[in-house]
């Protein structure tokens, strides 16, 4: 999850590279061909071999705009490109304010329900609160069937986790996940993981952030569990560690012209990854994400290069 921060941060390393006359030569987002000419990489959901691409999109901050007309004008062309470009999984959180409401009537409005993957969350205590908050979602995201319902920060897992497998029975849900942001509970996902219970986790996961790779991420991928990445900017703490930073020439090989697209391939490269959801508002930032979807990616000893030269920032 990323947020507004993350505009104006890129907003000034593009600035930065523009001065010291750079960014031309790693390619303006706007100035790049679309993607979709070419296949977006995707990933089997294990529990189902069904296919999502990479990337996906985050709501955090950045679709809580409310009944802003000029807001929401500028969201429809990101979430249109998103399914143009292959994208499919879009995530959001009652928590998230009205990001459920306007993803649910943006996508409404622009006949795209059927080309997105929903993903929210339940967020409070007590089986009836949290049968009626999810209710309250369905309906702020305009949908029958919640694509992946997830419980939040582990808020009351064991009572959800009932409802929710008795909901996925009955075709209510397809998938059902549990979420963290901080590796402090990395322990009690691993503990939950290991039960089988749950077809996605969602965790912090980035270049800055990689205590995952120790044993959350392997245990995922060895019991099949799909693996959402969130954080993935670190909250835009990356695109300040680079600022007025050239990329490496090194990147070319695997397909990666931008710094959002360095940080977001790390990701994705990772084996046990299922997607990550940078979040934007940001037309250029989301053409920017999308494309570390596509072309090659880091092998381990890109990757190790990659961590290298962010830890010596």
């Amino acid at each position: 999850m990323t947020s507004r921060e993350e505009t104006g941060s890129r907003r000034t390393v593009i600035k930065g590279l523009a001065g010291a006359g750079v960014w031309l030569a790693m390619g303006a987002p706007e100035a790049q061909q679309p993607a979709s000419d070419r296949p977006p990489i995707r990933r089997a959901i294990p529990s189902s071999g069904e296919q999502i691409s990479v990337i996906g999109l985050g709501t955090y901050r950045a679709f809580d705009i409310g009944s802003d007309a000029a807001a929401r004008e500028q969201v429809k062309p990101v979430l249109r490109e998103l399914v143009n470009a292959g994208g499919k999984l879009i995530d959001s959180s009652p928590m998230y304010g009205s990001a459920e409401t306007v993803v649910g009537d943006i996508s409404a409005e622009l006949g795209l329900r059927k080309s997105l993957f929903l993903a929210t969350k339940v967020w409070t205590s007590g089986k009836a609160s949290g049968i009626r908050q999810m209710e309250e979602s369905f309906s702020r995201m305009r949908t029958d069937v919640m694509d992946l319902m997830q419980i939040h920060n582990l808020v009351d897992w064991s009572t959800h986790t009932a409802t929710l497998k008795d909901w996925k029975q009955r075709g209510r849900v397809r998938y059902i996940g549990i979420t963290h942001y901080h590796e402090g509970a990395y322990d009690d996902l691993e503990r939950l993981i290991k039960t089988r219970d749950y077809d996605f986790v969602q965790l912090n996961y980035s270049i800055a952030e990689r205590d995952a790779e120790r044993r959350v991420l392997p245990l995922a991928q060895q019991l099949g569990v799909a693996v959402i990445a969130n954080r993935p900017f670190t909250q835009a703490n990356l695109f300040s560690k680079v600022r007025g930073k050239q990329l490496p020439e090194w990147v070319e090989e695997f397909d990666c012209n931008s710094w959002a697209q360095f940080f977001l391939k790390y990701i994705v490269s990772h084996p046990a990854v299922t997607c990550a959801i940078p979040a934007t508002s940001k037309l250029a930032h989301l053409k920017d994400n999308i494309r570390a979807g596509y072309g090659k990616l880091p092998d381990n000893r890109s990757r190790q290069k990659m961590a290298q030269l962010i830890d010596e920032l």
